[in-house]
């Protein structure tokens, strides 16, 4: 349980930093929510998995992979593509 919660952790942080990182417009240019709901997001994200995952337990596990994944797998190759960054 400890390996999978510092794996979401993990991926979860990285989410964050790489919505930190991008630019504000982007996320209205590839039609994805604003920039601060997802930074909103992805610290929920973060907090569900370090500080709060006594409490949610493994329900706040898979929220936080859940937002993450989303996040990675549908909103970043949309911003880079917006970017015009590879990926």
């Amino acid at each position: 349980m400890l390996i999978l919660q510092i794996a979401v952790l993990v991926t979860a942080v990285y989410a964050f930093i790489h919505a930190a990182m991008q630019r504000t417009d982007a996320y209205t240019a590839a039609n994805k929510l604003t920039k601060p709901v997802w930074l909103v997001i992805l610290a929920g994200a973060v907090a569900l998995t370090s500080v709060l995952s006594f409490v949610f337990g493994v329900l706040g596990l898979a929220i936080a992979a859940c937002a993450a994944g989303v996040y990675l797998v549908d909103v970043r190759p949309k911003l880079l593509e917006v970017q015009g960054k590879s990926r």
